[in-house]
This record gives structure tokens, C-alpha cells and sequence, in this order.
């Protein structure tokens, strides 16, 4: 039973003095309105109102009820407006969790842009490499790149990363440069343990797609390590081009079948459900999507720099 709603329709009928205006003012019929008036004075137990062929007046326990009634529903509409602009501020406490890669270079410096331009918002980050529930474990947001796992959460894919096969320069000179995908066979593949092949991963040419035998060396579930493994030439990885572009620009790395690039990285928000999505999810997922968007420009400006022009 709506409570507000029989508490809203007497204090109407009050305020016009009639049933049949009430009834047009909640575009109801005369009769709903009867019927809602009846059901709150059988939950008082008090008759609250007087009829007659004039109009409606409250007794004694119906002016009892008018009062209390308007403080009601004057704080409902309040609350409800507060609730709204709670919607609608960027304060407050708000925890966020993505991958330890991802965090140090993309979403870190992200978040200490959105701390700066809402001071009243307080932001927790955690940077963990392994799958979280965001409802068991009290996350707001995260933050995932390609793998989801179990979530109790609402995901949507937000962006994607270009990813690149990559190794050092000597670990190519010695175990020699794949020429096509069924060469990758010959080479070790480093992979991170939420990212496993399967023996196989896809490859692209011309909008043609390759799958590719893989042959697993080594897994880890942390990032530095993967990097570090291809540093020391045990073999060669797979990671977002933009996290590497440096590295191969200055020769650091080198990518593997550059003319047969794997497959983009999706990149998903997770939130506990729809209705916790609020203004703060925006402002972070918006300025997140902004900075891959620049990177990535940033990275193929690199990759391809103007050609001077010659007058």
C-alpha cells in the first residue's frame, strides 16, 4: 500500500474541499479517490473526514492527520531533491580498482586530474592484478582489459587497445624473425596467466584473420615480471601498444609480425548495477576514454610523423 500516495490524496481532497477537483488533480476517478480516503482512515481507525452535498471537511483526527501529513510529504519532496543533487555531485568517497600496469600509467594520472578539478571528491584507488567482484568486495568502479571473470557487476565495454607482439632486438637476432604466423611456433610466449592462449591466439592481415600456434615458455600474473622476462630474452609477450611505444621507438623492443598485429584489447567499467551509476562514474569513465583517445593519437603521430614539405 502507498502510504504517501493515500496521505497525498487526503490532504488534496482538503485543500479542495471536494472529492470530485481532488479526483481531477491526481487524474483519478471520484470514486478512486473515495476509495483511497476510506483505506487511510481504516489504517488509523479514525474517520478523517466529514462529507456533505457542499464538500469534504476534516474532523478533529482528519486535522490531526492534514498537519502531519504535509510535514510528510514536504520531507519526501526534500529528501527526493537531495537525493537528486546526490546523483548529480562529484563528492565523496569513491573506490576504484584496475590492474597495477594500468593504473601507474593511464587511469593513475587520470584520477589525480579528477581529484584536482573536485576537490570534495575522495578517491580510493587500488591497483591489484587479479579479478575482483566489485559487489563482494565494495568496489565502485573497475577498470578490466580483456578479461572480465566472475562479477556480480553490470560491464560495458568503454574503449579498446591496440596491442602488439613484441621482443628485444637480440632474442629475434637468436632465435630468428618469424616471416608468418606459423612460424611463431619457433619462438617462447610469455603470457600473463588471465590471458592464456590456448595454444593459439588471432592474428590480422588485411582484414584476414590468422590463427597462430603458440608455444608457452612462461606465465605470470604480474606485468613488471612479463617485462621483464622479455628484457632478459627468454622469449617474447603480447601488451597495449601504448605502453611499450617508447620502447620500441628507441629499439629497446622490437615487434613480432608487425605486418600481423593481434587483436585490439577491450577495455570494460564495472560497477556494482545500473542504478549505482552516478556522476562520479561518469566524470572518471569520460576523462578515462579522453586519455586512451589522445595516447592513442599521440602513439600513431609517432609511429608516422608528417613528411616535410618541400617548396
Amino acid at each position: 500500500m502507498d502510504r504517501l500516495g493515500l496521505l497525498e490524496t487526503f490532504t488534496i481532497a482538503l485543500d479542495e474541499g471536494s472529492l470530485n477537483r481532488a479526483a481531477q488533480r491526481r487524474g483519478l476517478s471520484q470514486p478512486a479517490v473515495s476509495l483511497q480516503i476510506k483505506q487511510l482512515e481504516g489504517l488509523f481507525g479514525q474517520q478523517l473526514l466529514l462529507r456533505s452535498a457542499t464538500g469534504v471537511k476534516a474532523t478533529r483526527a482528519g486535522q490531526l492527520v492534514y498537519a502531519q501529513g504535509l510535514t510528510l510529504l514536504s520531507g519526501y519532496e526534500r529528501m527526493r531533491a537531495e537525493l537528486s543533487a546526490l546523483e548529480d555531485s562529484v563528492s565523496g568517497t569513491f573506490r576504484v580498482s584496475t590492474s597495477t600496469f594500468f593504473g601507474r600509467i593511464i587511469l593513475g594520472p587520470v584520477l589525480l586530474d579528477i581529484n584536482q578539478a573536485y576537490p570534495d571528491l575522495d578517491i580510493v584507488m587500488k591497483l591489484e592484478d587479479r579479478l575482483i567482484d566489485v559487489v563482494r568486495e565494495n568496489i565502485d568502479l573497475a577498470i578490466r582489459s580483456g578479461t572480465l571473470g566472475e562479477t556480480e557487476g553490470t560491464a560495458r565495454k568503454i574503449a579498446q587497445m591496440e596491442t602488439v607482439l613484441f621482443a628485444t632486438p637480440a632474442y629475434l637476432d637468436q632465435a630468428g624473425r618469424p616471416e608468418g604466423p606459423d612460424e611463431l611456433k619457433r619462438l617462447k610466449f610469455i603470457q600473463h596467466h588471465e590471458d592464456q592462449t590456448g595454444g593459439y591466439f588471432s592474428l590480422m592481415r588485411n582484414g584476414v584473420e590468422y590463427q597462430a600456434p603458440v608455444h608457452v615458455g612462461f606465465t605470470a600474473d604480474d606485468p613488471d615480471l612479463i617485462i621483464r622476462a622479455v628484457t632478459n630474452q627468454t622469449g617474447y609477450a603480447r601488451a597495449p601498444r601504448l605502453f611499450l611505444e617508447e620502447a620500441l621507438q628507441d629499439g629497446r623492443f622490437e615487434a613480432v609480425l608487425p605486418a600481423h598485429p593481434p587483436q585490439s584489447k577491450d577495455i570494460f567499467a564495472v560497477y556494482p548495477s545500473r542504478h549505482s551509476f552516478d556522476k562520479r562514474h561518469e566524470v572518471v569513465i569520460n576523462s578515462l576514454v579522453a586519455r586512451l583517445e589522445a595516447l592513442h593519437v599521440a602513439s600513431i603521430a609517432r609511429r608516422h610523423p608528417p613528411t616535410a614539405i618541400i617548396a
